[in-house]
């Protein structure tokens, strides 16, 4: 039988890294945040009903995604622009995994990498959930070296995730990537280990 791992974390926090390290060790991993670039992308499936609930955000690129972060993120982390994208979006994304669900269904292990899978109530729908998790300092140093990023935005994003300390505390697993690649490495394939022999459970 499939365990299916739920692995979430907060921006800058290395989910992506270790989601990397999973899929290493021959784990399939499901990417929502590349389904979501995808849909959104060139000829992406929610571009057309993106363009109709938010004029002017896409291109023949697909989505342009500053001008979608600013015509969202402007209107508050709950306020109804989100829940119109999240219409559009989640829905799809659903499709998406549960085709990969499908395709995957005789693997012992299946990590599901969703940034706002506690937020989004997906949780509930995992075997166990794993937060990726670092140091307050650590996580805004990294997303501040980010490109376009500034502390204003880095602020807005935050706002729409649950706090990192309420992940830990509801967590499974805590992966910490405050160290070295190395040692979080280390932590992803004791992890691994420990959930793949639930085969046949």
């Amino acid at each position: 039988m499939t365990f299916v791992l739920g692995l979430t974390g907060s921006i800058g926090m290395g989910k992506s890294t270790v989601a990397a390290m999973f899929a290493d060790l021959g784990v399939p991993v499901f990417d929502a945040d590349a389904v979501v670039h995808r849909l959104q992308g060139p000829d992406g499936a929610a571009v057309a009903a993106i363009e109709a609930a938010f004029p002017g955000t896409t291109g023949p690129g697909g989505v342009d995604r500053a001008r979608l972060g600013t015509a969202v993120l402007g209107d508050g982390a709950g306020g109804a622009a989100m829940r119109r994208l999240e219409a559009i979006v989640h829905p799809a994304v659903g499709r998406e995994r549960s085709a990969f669900l499908a395709a995957h269904a005789d693997a012992p292990l299946l990590v599901l990498d969703v940034p706002l899978l506690f937020e989004t109530g997906g949780a509930d729908g995992m075997d166990a959930v794993a937060v990726v998790s670092a140091p307050a300092a650590v996580q805004r140093g990294r997303v501040l070296a980010r490109p376009g990023m500034t502390s204003a935005r880095l602020e807005a994003i935050l706002g729409r995730q649950l706090p990192d300390a309420d992940k830990r505390a509801r967590a499974d697993h805590v992966i910490d990537t405050g160290g070295s690649l190395e040692a979080t490495r280390r932590q992803v394939a004791t992890l691994a280990a420990c959930l793949r022999p639930r085969e046949g459970r």
